[in-house]
């Protein structure tokens, strides 16, 4: 079941660039309910999570995780909080976009596999969603055939469920459990922070979007 609510969210990100074409005033909206509702899963249910059952310099943790997602969007041009436009790449397939969103996808899945934790599952979902919108309409305006597109999301939407599946069944990594999630916990602060908190356009208060994080704040808030 968690293999599955993974996957469909990138199945219906392509559906939608394929049916609806999102208009991506839209897509921000929902990429700032996104981040809010991953900013509260993390400061709410995630981090108490960790330092209940803290080990030393588990903080440390926390800050790898945050210098490795750095990392992964300097590879990724920020796909993941939705900065991703078409001449930031010139390489006909964008291996180093594809590989930096995969690994992404693939960390974000282990804590799932370590452990019944529906809050991360629904974060996680519910963060894929505009993600994979935003590759889909990426890779769309390619020069990339339909199955090439099609391949490429379908590898985006496995790799969480591999992640998950690899925790689950490999013993040895539930050693490393809380290690893992402080990582995770600082992947999840740099996205969910970057998203909420880049200045908007010629440094204007963006009502749509702060009604947009309240919401998303209140929905974790309800949920947890």
């Amino acid at each position: 079941m968690i293999y599955l609510a993974l996957i469909i969210p990138v199945i219906a990100g392509f559906g939608l660039v394929q049916l609806l074409r999102p208009n991506s005033k839209h897509l921000q909206l929902f990429l700032s309910f996104s981040g809010a509702y991953l900013l509260s899963v993390t400061v709410m249910h995630l981090i108490p999570e960790v330092f209940e059952e803290a080990h030393k310099n588990i903080g440390v943790f926390i800050l790898i995780g945050i210098v490795l997602q750095t990392g992964l969007e300097y590879l990724s041009k920020g796909a993941e909080h939705g900065h991703l436009h078409s001449h930031d790449f010139q390489e006909k397939i964008p291996w180093l976009l594809l590989s930096s969103l995969w690994l992404h996808a693939f960390l974000e899945g282990m804590p799932l596999g370590l452990g019944d934790n529906p809050n991360l599952l629904y974060a996680v979902v519910i963060h894929k969603l505009p993600i994979a919108i935003i590759l889909a309409m990426f890779l769309k305006r390619s020069s990339l055939s339909k199955a090439y597109v099609l391949l490429f999301l379908l590898l985006f939407a496995f790799m969480s469920p591999l992640g998950s599946w690899v925790a689950g069944n490999f013993p040895m990594i539930h050693a490393y459990e809380n290690y893992i999630n402080a990582i995770i916990i600082g992947v999840f602060l740099h996205i969910s922070t970057a998203i909420l908190f880049e200045t908007s356009e010629n440094h204007s208060f963006n009502l749509q979007k702060f009604i947009a994080i309240l919401i998303g704040f209140g929905v974790a808030f309800i949920s947890l």
